[in-house]
């Protein structure tokens, strides 16, 4: 039995918010903690969207794996980045559709 509850970080394209939220419902009743990337309900900045990338980066580094909600098997230029960075530092990865 482990220490703690596994931590899920999870990545995609932020036109799946409301995808990211029920795989954020279904981890977090199944016991797991969960990560997820930052919201806003307006348009953000060059400069708040470079601090949230940078911050969802560190959110990977807390994580013991990385879930890529990826509906259509859609992944774009940030979550592509995630993906790169998560496999560099050894994270699992996985995928809610196939690539």
């Amino acid at each position: 039995m482990p220490d703690r509850p596994e931590i899920v970080c999870i990545c995609g394209s932020t036109r799946f918010v409301d995808e990211m939220r029920a795989v954020n419902r279904d981890l977090t009743f199944a016991g797991v903690i969960v990560v997820a990337p930052g919201e806003a309900d307006e348009l953000i900045t060059d400069e708040q969207k470079t601090a949230l990338d940078t911050l969802h980066l560190r959110k990977i580094d807390l994580a013991d794996r990385v879930l890529v909600v990826n509906p259509g098997g859609y992944i774009g230029e940030s979550t592509s980045r995630e993906i790169a960075y998560a496999h560099a530092t050894g994270k699992p990865i996985s995928f809610t559709d196939p690539i």
